[in-house]
C-alpha cells in the first residue's frame, strides 16, 4: 500500500530574490538546438531544421534563440560588372556609399513565415510605375535568417520545389529585367519531428541542404537540472506577460508541469501553455503580481471550461444508467479503469468488465474485437492474457474451456492493453468461481510471464474512480491497484491525498498478477509443485480443479467399504 508521501512530487524552492537565472533561461535544456544553431552560422551551404512540438510558443523560442547569438553584420546587395563586363549582383558587408546604388539591405536579423506563404514573400517583387521600376526585397534579401513553417511550405509543392532549386543553385531570379540574386541568407525550417523524418526519406534535396537538426527538448529531468533553473524559466515566461510571480506561485506551476509530463522528476517546457495560463491568472487577479491563489483559480477554471463531457459521464454513473458497483463481491466481474482523451482534456472513467466460461476448445474470446469495437493493441493484450493463462495451466494439456470477456455498456472503440490485468483477474474469478471485491478497481498491462507493466494516464484513472467513490460515500475499503512501475508518475489532487491520509481510500502497487488476484479475492494464489500442481485450497488450485472438471478428469470421491460392496453387487446384476 502506498503512503501519502508517494502520491505527488516534492520540490525544494528558492526565494525569488536568490534565484540565479542563467543567461538565456528560455533555452533551458536546449543543448541540441544551440549546437545546431552555432553550426548554422559557422558553416557554408548548410541549413537547419528546427524540430519543435505541439505546445511550443514558436515566436518566443525563436526570439530567445536569436538573443543567444550575436547579430551578423549588415549586408548590402550591389551591382558590379564581371570580367566580361556583364552586370551582376553580389552581397557585401561594406556599404558602397551614396555614389553606388543599393538594391537591398539585409539589416533584419530574421523573419518567420507560415500559413499562406507566397513566392513574392520569399524573393520580393518589382514595383513598376509609369516611368520607373523598383525592386521590393522579400525575406531572402532582407533577413539574415529566414524561418519557414515546414508544413506550410511542404503543402505548396511548387513553392517547395522553388526553394529547393534556389538552395541547389545558390541564387534566384525575380524578373527578367533584374540579374539573378545570390541567396546569401540561411534558411531554418520549423516543424515537428515526424515531418523531418518524412522529408528526409522522400526528398534528396532536403537531405542535402538541411543536415543540421535542432530538436527542441519538451521537458527537463530534475536529476540533470535543479528546481532553481526551472524557476528561472518560469520567471522568463512571466516576464513576457510583464508579470511577477510570488514565492508561493511556484508549487502549483511545478505540480501542473509534472502532471503534463506524467513523471514526478520531470518538468514540462510547454511554453505556450504556461504563457496562456499566466495571462489567465493575470486576468483573474487584476494585478501583475501573481500568487498561488491566482494560479490555482486559473487551473480550476480552465478545467471547468473543458470538462463538460466528464460532468455528463459522472451524472450517468450517479443516475445508475451505467451500472458499476463500488461495494460487495461478484464472481467474474471487476472494475477496470479507462482514460477518455478529448482534443483538449482527459479524464478517467471506471468500466465494468465481466467474464463467463464454459466447456470449449480453449479460446479466450474478446467480444470487443469481435464486435469491431476493440483496437489492435487491445487485441494484442488479450492474446498475451491467453498466453499467460496457458503458461500457468496448460503446459501439459490443452484447456477445455471457452471464455468471453467484455467491457459492459461500452459503445465506443476501446484500445490499449492497460486493462489486461483486470481482464486476467476477472477470468480467474470466473473459472475458480471466487468473488472479486467491487470496492477495488484495477489497471495494468501484463506480459506472458505474469509481470505487471506500466500504463498511461494513471492519475486520471485513479481520480476518476475516487471521484465516483467519493460521491457515493467513502467507506475506507475502497481503493485502486496499479503497477508498481507507475508509482513515479503519481501526481494526485489534494482530495485523493487527504482521503488516503485519513485511511478512507487506498492505492496498492503490484509487480505480478498473483499479487493482484490475492488482493481482489482474498485468497492465496498458490505455488505449483514439481508436477505443476497447486494446493486445492489455493486460488490456482481451484482454477485447476475447475479446468479438470471441464476436461472430464474430475477426481472421483473415495468410496466407503459399504459403497464398494454395493458397487460390486450392481456390477453382477
Amino acid at each position: 500500500m502506498l503512503t501519502s508521501s508517494q502520491l505527488s512530487p516534492t520540490y525544494n524552492f528558492t526565494q525569488i530574490k536568490t534565484v540565479n537565472a542563467p543567461e538565456h533561461p528560455l533555452l533551458l535544456s536546449q543543448d541540441r538546438v544551440i549546437d545546431a544553431f552555432t553550426l548554422l552560422y559557422a558553416t557554408n551551404n548548410q541549413h537547419m531544421y528546427l524540430a519543435d512540438f505541439n505546445g511550443l510558443d514558436r515566436s518566443l523560442f525563436i526570439k530567445a534563440l536569436l538573443d543567444s547569438h550575436a547579430e551578423s553584420a549588415n549586408q548590402y546587395l550591389v551591382a558590379y560588372k564581371d570580367e566580361q563586363q556583364q552586370a551582376k549582383l553580389r552581397w557585401q558587408e561594406q556599404h558602397p556609399g551614396e555614389s553606388a546604388g543599393v538594391l537591398a539591405s539585409r539589416t533584419k536579423q530574421y523573419q518567420y513565415l507560415s500559413g499562406n506563404i507566397r513566392r513574392q514573400d520569399l524573393i520580393g517583387t518589382i514595383n513598376r510605375t509609369e516611368h520607373s521600376s523598383q525592386y521590393q526585397p522579400g525575406a531572402f534579401a532582407s533577413c539574415q535568417l529566414v524561418f519557414i513553417c515546414a508544413e506550410s511550405l511542404w503543402k505548396r509543392e511548387s513553392l517547395w520545389e522553388f526553394v529547393m532549386q534556389t538552395l541547389n543553385t545558390g541564387h534566384y531570379r525575380v524578373s527578367s529585367e533584374l540579374s539573378t540574386i545570390p541567396l546569401g541568407c540561411k534558411v531554418v525550417l520549423v516543424g515537428n519531428s515526424s515531418v523531418f523524418s518524412q522529408l528526409y526519406q522522400l526528398d534528396g534535396n532536403f537531405k542535402q541542404h538541411f543536415p543540421l537538426l535542432g530538436e527542441i527538448a519538451q521537458e527537463i529531468d530534475l536529476s540533470e537540472h535543479n528546481e532553481q533553473t526551472y524557476q528561472a524559466w518560469l520567471n522568463a515566461i512571466a516576464d513576457t506577460q510583464s508579470l511577477q510571480l510570488a514565492d508561493n506561485a511556484y508549487l502549483p506551476l511545478f505540480k501542473l508541469s509534472a502532471r503534463i509530463t506524467e513523471h514526478q522528476n520531470k518538468l514540462s517546457l510547454d511554453s505556450q501553455r504556461f504563457v496562456q495560463l499566466l495571462a489567465q491568472a493575470k486576468a483573474y487577479s487584476g494585478s501583475t503580481h501573481i500568487d498561488a491563489s491566482h494560479i490555482n483559480k486559473a487551473i480550476q477554471q480552465q478545467k471547468i471550461r473543458h470538462n463538460s463531457q466528464e460532468v455528463i459521464s459522472s451524472q450517468n454513473f450517479d443516475d445508475r444508467f451505467i451500472g458499476l458497483s463500488t461495494s460487495g463481491e461478484v464472481i467474474g466481474q471487476v472494475n477496470g479503469l479507462t482514460v477518455i482523451d478529448l482534443a483538449d482534456y482527459s479524464y478517467g472513467e471506471p468500466a465494468r468488465i465481466t467474464a463467463s466460461v464454459h466447456y470449449g476448445d480453449g479460446e479466450v474470446a474478446d467480444i470487443e474485437r469481435k464486435s469491431e469495437l476493440g483496437g489492435n493493441i487491445h487485441a494484442k493484450g488479450m492474446m498475451i492474457l491467453s498466453s499467460c493463462l496457458y503458461r500457468i495451466f496448460g503446459k501439459d494439456a490443452p484447456l477445455h474451456l471457452n471464455a468471453n470477456i467484455v467491457f459492459e455498456q461500452s459503445y465506443q472503440e476501446i484500445d490499449g492493453d492497460s486493462a489486461s490485468l483486470a481482464e486476467y483477474c476477472c477470468l480467474i474469478s470466473a473459472i475458480a468461481e471466487q468473488p472479486i471485491l467491487q470496492s477495488l478497481a484495477v489497471t495494468g498491462a501484463i506480459d506472458q510471464f505474469g509481470n505487471v507493466q506500466a500504463i498511461g494516464g494513471v492519475n486520471e484513472k485513479i481520480e476518476g474512480f475516487f471521484n465516483l467513490c467519493q460521491r457515493r460515500g467513502l467507506t475506507g475499503t475502497q481503493g485502486i491497484i496499479i503497477p508498481k512501475a507507475n508509482t513515479q508518475q503519481l501526481n494526485l489532487c489534494n482530495s485523493v491525498i487527504q482521503a488516503i491520509e485519513k485511511d478512507m481510500f487506498s492505492i496498492y502497487q503490484v509487480e505480478h498478477i498473483d499479487q493482484a488476484v490475492e488482493l481482489l479475492m482474498g485468497i492465496s494464489a498458490g505455488d505449483a509443485d514439481a508436477q505443476n500442481q497447486f494446493e486445492k485450497e489455493t486460488l490456482y488450485g481451484m482454477v485447476q480443479a475447475r479446468l479438470d472438471q471441464l476436461a472430464g478428469q474430475e477426481e472421483e470421491p473415495e468410496l466407503t467399504p459399504f459403497a464398494k460392496v454395493l458397487t460390486k453387487l450392481r456390477f453382477f446384476r
